[in-house]
């Protein structure tokens, strides 16, 4: 009885490790997620913004204030929602 208690006790240290092991490397890929989200959003930002200043003579000279006023003013028709992934202008 003592030795399959041992045995028992054996095998639950051993799937504990594992169950701990496990947790870890969730923690490591949700971390991992986190850094390609936060890269990929960055890269979307970046591009979006290089966009806007192609048709922008000097966006230097724009303050934070007239790039939101520019932004509100763009035609309603392009800021309708997005389906299925393209924009809808009619």
């Amino acid at each position: 009885m003592d030795e399959k208690l041992e045995k028992l006790n054996y095998q639950k240290t051993a799937v504990e490790k594992k169950l701990v092991a496990a947790q870890h490397r969730e923690k490591q890929l949700e971390h991992e997620l986190k850094c390609l989200t936060r890269s990929e959003r960055t890269h979307r930002l970046c591009t979006r913004a290089s966009m806007l200043e192609t048709f922008l003579r000097e966006p230097a000279l724009l303050t934070d204030d007239d790039v939101m006023e520019l932004l509100i003013a763009i035609p309603s028709k392009l800021s309708m929602p997005i389906i299925q992934g393209t924009l809808h202008f009619l």
